[in-house]
């Protein structure tokens, strides 16, 4: 699917974030013995770190390497950040695979991709909250919502007072022990050395960071040699916005807070909309004109739609700019341009007023809103003598990118818009497109991405799905849509109508539909299974067909969430369903940050009823 990023990438970011973080807070206040002598010992290597790290350096160079276990095997990263004042810097990170140089300097910033002979220039002003200045740069690089907020109160209270007196006195608040034998300090499976003067090296489990510190630094030097590299031209306000914003909402991913984990479960009004909690998982209600059901969505999700936003443009942004060369931002402008004559224009005013209560420019919401919606899924329709009681259970699983923390925006929308059929979907906020979805009908919806990168002269998928929810009230409708419909890419489906007993899989390109009827054997699912519809690939098509042939004609609700556990589920799982349509009724389980979507509480959500409760 377009704009898919690899898994590899993901965890080097995610170790190599982690890793850093995990130095800096040991150089602050993560080693905890008493002011004796021992402390003095310990204050002694870790003084030249913090005193880099709080800012109380106007000049200095950190040079390191972070070895990470990725795919089995441990792979080193090479990092280099020297700071030249309080404008300027070189930073520079270098995988195997992968390579970044970020130079700023105070009239611009330059972004170079060595690997791709690549360089993103900005110049001019920033805004100041948006800004890679290193003054200050920890507390716009750290959300209040991550659980590292302390690191910024150590960085403060090391920046303001006596640097050794506050070492001491923040080392009283930790469990490090000294190893006499090793001149180490341990704490748990961490291990902390000072094998030199400004060198510190910390092996926490499988990652371990090695990071050397001086301060005497040559002379700042000239930024703009790009010669042999293809040069494209930003705005600097972007450039830097999406890698202080990217990396904020990293930090919320790796380490969220107690706001994150454990949300308040307060709901909300807005004219037309209102924001409930059912067993923990957010139920928003909209209704009313594009207009009204766009300005309920903002104003109802405010920072659950900012997360949305900065993780899809930022945080994968900035992930995908190092894996293509290409700014992930022009690769959305250029597929909206393309996707935009066959989205509806209601689709188009409720963004836009999305966009205006959320304060945002429309174009963010746009373009949002073309961000390819899954990857490796699997998907179900059992029915008839599969079931227990005859009726049609539809199973969804997505499985799709946990790792950049969608999971923090995840919504059920009860949507009754203006002149068209009611529907439930299940998403994210600021997105209005559908992956999941149910009308009042009984006609259910879910999906599954293939290939196809580029081939956008069509419908966006997630238009074509909330156009199903709208406007098909029987499956030949919804058939007959994606027939007629110019299509993107490569995608799979299973439709299901309750009203009949019907289901379909689907498999269409922009060039080719193809339908497949439940009992019907394929080349690549197998022999046809009676009454059943079942999608997935590899091992868990293997599995989901093993479960649905052993308990066919026992199948229920709770087998029917059970046939979406893993390995059916990857460990990317980020929400699974189970739609009853023809009782109007489905179960959801979304995402933790710690475990996947069919690892935790279904969740049943009346939709006949949620419906029959708008105004």
């Amino acid at each position: 699917m377009p704009f898919t990023i690899p898994q590899f990438l993901v965890h080097v970011m995610k170790r190599l974030f982690s890793a850093l973080v995990l130095s800096v807070c040991f150089s602050l206040c993560l080693s905890s013995v008493t002011a004796s002598e021992k402390s003095v010992d310990l204050v002694t290597g870790l003084k030249p770190l913090a005193s880099v790290v709080s800012g109380r350096e106007a000049k200095f160079e950190l040079t390191g390497k972070v070895q990470v276990p990725i795919d089995g095997r441990v792979q080193p990263i090479d990092l280099s950040l020297v700071r030249y004042d309080s404008q300027s810097f070189d930073l520079s990170l270098t995988h195997a695979e992968y390579a970044i140089t970020l130079k700023r300097r105070a009239d611009a910033t330059f972004l170079i991709l060595p690997k791709h002979g690549t360089a993103f220039v900005g110049r001019g002003s920033v805004p100041a909250e948006d800004s890679l200045a290193p003054e200050d740069v920890m507390t716009r690089l750290i959300s209040p919502a991550s659980d590292l907020v302390p690191v910024t109160a150590g960085l403060t209270m090391l920046a303001n007072g006596n640097i050794e007196d506050t070492l001491k006195a923040l080392a009283t608040l930790a469990k490090l022990e000294e190893q006499t034998e090793t001149g180490a300090w341990k704490s748990g499976n961490t291990v902390l050395k000072f094998p030199d003067a400004g060198v510190v090296d910390v092996q926490s489990g499988d990652v371990s960071v090695s990071l050397v510190t001086r301060t005497e630094v040559g002379p700042m030097p000239a930024a703009d040699t790009l010669d042999g590299l293809k040069v494209t031209e930003l705005n600097r306000g972007e450039l830097e916005r999406t890698f202080v914003r990217g990396l904020r909402r990293a930090t919320e991913i790796v380490r969220p807070g107690e706001a994150l984990k454990k949300p308040k479960m307060t709901g909300r009004q807005a004219s037309h909309g209102k924001l409930q909690w059912i067993d923990g998982q957010r139920v928003a209600t909209l209704w009313g004109t594009p207009e009204e059901i766009g300005k309920a969505h903002g104003e109802l999700l405010p920072e659950e739609s900012r997360r949305c936003i900065e993780s899809v443009l930022f945080t994968f942004g900035t992930a995908n700019v190092v894996r293509t060369g290409r700014w992930f931002r022009h690769d959305l402008q250029e597929a909206y341009v393309r996707l935009s004559p066959h989205i509806p224009e209601r689709h188009k005013r409720e963004t836009r007023a999305l966009a205006a209560a959320l304060g945002i420019e429309a174009e963010v919401a746009e373009v949002l809103n073309v961000f390819p919606e899954l990857f490796h899924c699997s998907g179900f329709a059992v029915f008839g003598s599969a079931t227990k009681d005859g009726k049609m259970y539809h199973g969804r699983v997505l499985d799709y990118m946990t790792t950049i923390g969608l999971q923090d925006a995840a919504t059920t929308f009860i949507v009754k818009a203006e002149g068209q059929i009611p529907f439930a979907n299940v998403g994210y906020a600021a997105f209005i497109g559908s992956v999941s979805g149910m009308n009042a009908e009984k006609i259910s919806l879910g999906e599954m991405g293939g290939r196809g990168e580029g081939k956008w002269d069509g419908a966006p998928m997630a238009t074509l799905m909330r156009r199903a929810l709208e406007e098909c009230d029987t499956l030949a409708e919804v058939q007959d849509l994606w027939s007629k419909s110019p299509r993107t890419c490569e995608y799979y489906y299973v439709f299901a109508d309750g009203e009949t007993n019907e289901a379909v899989g689907v498999a269409a390109t922009p060039e080719s539909i193809e339908f497949i009827k439940p009992g019907q054997g394929h080349e690549r699912l197998g022999d046809g299974i009676k009454d059943a519809v079942v999608l997935s690939a590899g091992s868990r098509l293997t599995e989901l067909r093993k479960r649905v042939t052993e308990k066919h004609g026992q199948i229920d609700a709770e087998l029917g969430q059970w046939l979406m556990s893993r390995p059916v589920a990857m460990q990317s799982n980020l929400h699974n369903v189970l739609f009853v349509p023809a009782d109007g009724v489905m179960y959801v389980a979304n995402a933790s940050h710690t475990k996947p979507a069919a690892e935790l509480p279904y969740v049943k959500v009346d939709v006949k009823k949620l419906l029959a409760e708008i105004p």
